[in-house]
């Protein structure tokens, strides 16, 4: 078959990954997806089970940072687009091991930007190197104000300054070279198939166990939260008709304090597993709070929404019933992911074929 595009997504098999592989695999059959993803702890092709089978899928197992093999792939299967997500992306992390955010995030980012740059000599308007980004390079907001496409970068963490960092590049890339891309800075996502390190996932999964939960400093901190479905929605809209050389801010318009949004989680949770209500509850653990600790995000989504005509589907509460839901209903997957069984799936599954 002769597919209209060629398309590679980089972390695929991570979390906002995996919801994007599977929406552009369905939803575009006539576009060959390629998912790369080193399959680090993040990575887990658990996630992409539905469409593993599917005649436009193709996995491929790399690092983004290794020349050699990323030039490799792009002269063998000549790619017209690259939705690029790969990234190390939890703060705690970068913190504990900056380098690793460094290397990944800014000279992976370089490595497929020059592989891009040598195979569209011609930088026709087939070609797109799209770039998902963080709302964490802004910074930290005040109790008011939002941020918007324009607001300066300001990153506190190792991590938020890598993201900034390879964002500037893809910018360079464009001015330099008119490489055509687009980018977009996303508030906090969540949903299913979420590694089980970021809040969400962990308060669910600690309060199933009767396990503390832990709250950074006095739970003070705000996030603007963003459905994972209405993430891979908003990519699929940018990437078809986003104007090139643009930025998009995406966020869900849902900003919750740490701890309203683990008391919520606990209320939730206590109805969902027959608890007396307030039980749950009793496991919030304050800890000391993170270095660096940003106060605010909160995203304005205007141009999103006005230019590309999307909107988030949902309202908070909705969706954090559904990921309680999903959660609950699918034990087998978090129990692989939190004794790290789901490691071995990659050779179970492709060493077979």
């Amino acid at each position: 078959m002769e597919y209209k595009k060629k398309i590679l997504i980089t972390g695929g098999a991570g979390f906002i990954g995996s919801h994007v592989v599977k929406r552009f695999v369905k939803n575009y059959p006539e576009y060959q997806i390629f998912n790369l993803d080193k399959l680090t702890y993040a990575g887990n092709l658990e996630n992409l089970r539905e469409i593993e089978n599917e005649s436009n899928y193709t996995f491929l197992k790399g690092d983004i940072v290794e020349t050699e093999f990323i030039n490799k792939i792009f002269e063998h299967h000549q790619f017209n687009g690259v939705i690029h997500l790969a990234a190390e992306s939890h703060v705690d992390r970068s913190i504990a091991n900056p380098l690793e955010f460094i290397i990944t995030n800014i000279v992976g980012t370089t490595t497929l930007l020059n592989a891009a740059k040598n195979t569209w000599k011609d930088n026709s308007n087939d070609n797109l190197f799209y770039h998902i980004s963080t709302d964490e390079v802004y910074g930290s907001l005040g109790k008011e104000g939002f941020f918007t496409e324009e607001t300066a970068y300001d990153p506190r963490s190792p991590y938020s300054a890598s993201k900034a960092s390879s964002d500037h590049l893809v910018r360079a890339y464009f001015h330099t070279y008119k490489l055509p891309v687009v980018i977009s800075n996303c508030s906090n996502n969540y949903g299913s198939y979420h590694f089980p390190e970021k809040l969400i996932p962990l308060t669910i999964n600690n309060i199933k166990n009767n396990k503390p939960i832990p709250v950074y400093g006095k739970g003070e901190n705000v996030r603007d939260w963003l459905f994972v479905e209405d993430h891979a929605r908003a990519i699929d809209v940018i990437f078809h008709k986003g104007r090139i050389g643009e930025t998009y801010n995406i966020g869900g318009n849902n900003e919750w304090t740490n701890i309203d949004l683990v008391n919520l989680l606990c209320k939730i949770m206590d109805v969902k597993l027959y608890r007396e209500a307030g039980t749950s509850a009793k496991l919030i653990t304050f800890v000391k709070d993170r270095a660096g600790h940003d106060l605010r995000y909160a995203i304005d989504s205007s141009k999103l929404q006005n230019e590309l005509g999307w909107k988030p589907s949902l309202q908070f509460e909705e969706g954090l019933e559904k990921t309680v839901d999903w959660y609950l209903a699918n034990e087998e997957w978090l129990n692989h992911v939190t004794s790290g069984a789901y490691q071995n799936y990659y050779e179970t599954q492709y060493h077979k074929r």
